[in-house]
């Protein structure tokens, strides 16, 4: 009954089934280590941050470059503040407001962005309290560089004079006639009455609707290995079912130019209708004949 699997039509569905179910399983296992390496690098961002808060503050240069170890670290710098730059879109307890953004100049030259604080409302240079004089040591917690459209970060360009869409050297280059660090810091306590910027994650540690996407695409991986078992042993049910009839006499089984006849009761009662009506054919033909002669 089953020496149909060993047809070429079945040889294929069987490969295709054995090479499908085999990497479906491998993506969706794929995609749940991606999903729960995003789960331990959220609670791993977000323990560091705790206990980053209650470390010493330590020299930028010690912490440089930043990496998914020291964001969030403690740090203090001393410079002079330059250039100040408005950062729109960016929202605080759902509200949307800007960042004041002050360029601290260092001994080495170099400028180290640092957000003073936050403001609701539309970015007004008005509104901004200028920054202290002269030269000053700021404590922050350690951010780093931004990628437009990303984690909130607006991906527009041709911002107006003054202001930027995302904190990072290669944005701040443009901006201002000497090197900038890749990295930024948030102060701890907002300046001149400004609410202070919380600390950011790194970028891909959250569970964010990337995180989510790759459960979702889990589900589907392992949902496709149920579907390709079903329409398999559906296809095999059905080719039982027909080989079955044919062994019953329901139905003939395909012959070598592909055709495939009707047997039984019904076969028989459509030779007997082909009987009669050459037989009415003929009886008339005859009545013709006999007609013609007399």
């Amino acid at each position: 009954m089953y020496r149909f699997l060993l047809t070429p039509r079945w040889w294929g569905i069987n490969v295709f089934v054995v090479l499908a179910i085999p990497f479906c399983i491998f993506m969706g296992s794929w995609q749940l280590g991606r999903f729960e390496d995003r789960v331990q690098d959220h609670e791993t961002a977000s323990t560091q941050h705790e206990s980053a808060r209650r470390e010493a503050a330590r020299p930028l240069t010690e912490l440089l470059p930043v990496d998914k170890a020291t964001v969030g670290r403690q740090t203090t710098v001393t410079g002079r503040y330059d250039d100040q730059l408005l950062v729109p879109e960016r929202k605080l307890d759902d509200r949307e407001g800007f960042y004041v953004l002050s360029l601290l100049r260092t001994d080495g030259g170099k400028a180290l962005p640092v957000v003073r604080g936050w403001l609701p409302g539309e970015p007004d240079p008005a509104k901004a309290p200028a920054p202290p004089t002269g030269e000053v040591t700021v404590t922050g917690a350690l951010q780093a560089a931004e990628s437009p459209g990303a984690d909130g970060v607006s991906s527009r360009s041709g911002w107006p004079a003054g202001q930027t869409g995302a904190i990072s050297a290669a944005t701040l280059l443009n901006l201002v006639p000497y090197d900038v660090y890749d990295a930024w810091v948030t102060l701890n306590e907002g300046d001149s009455g400004m609410r202070a910027v919380p600390v950011s994650a790194p970028q891909n540690t959250g569970l964010d609707l990337k995180a989510f996407q790759n459960l979702g695409y889990t589900a589907e991986w392992f949902a496709f290995v149920g579907f390709v078992i079903f329409m398999w042993f559906r296809l095999l049910r059905r080719e039982v079912e027909l080989v079955r009839d044919a062994e019953l006499g329901l139905v003939a089984q395909d012959g070598e130019d592909g055709t495939s006849g009707v047997t039984g009761e019904s076969g028989d009662k459509a030779d007997g209708e082909k009987t009669n009506e050459a037989g009415a054919d003929g009886a008339g033909a005859d009545g013709a004949k006999a007609g013609l002669v007399s």
